[in-house]
């Protein structure tokens, strides 16, 4: 098989599983257009900034020496 032929196929097959994921996004845009995206997560934020928070820091976090192979 020529080498021009080849780079050919695959430029086809490229092409081809473009256009199948573009035809898959604006299936899933046209599903999602009527649908409420500003749900509330269960997850509460962390606070950085360490010990200035006051706050108290959790039971393992005693045990995570031990928990990473314990240096």
């Amino acid at each position: 098989m020529n080498k021009n032929m080849i780079l050919i196929a695959v430029l086809v097959v490229l092409v081809v599983v473009a256009v199948v994921q573009a035809v898959q996004l604006f299936g899933l845009k046209g599903d999602l257009a009527g649908t409420d995206l500003n749900a509330k997560s269960s997850v509460q934020p962390t606070q950085s900034g360490g010990a200035s928070s006051g706050a108290s820091s959790p039971a393992n976090i005693a045990n995570l020496p031990s928990m990473v192979g314990g240096c």
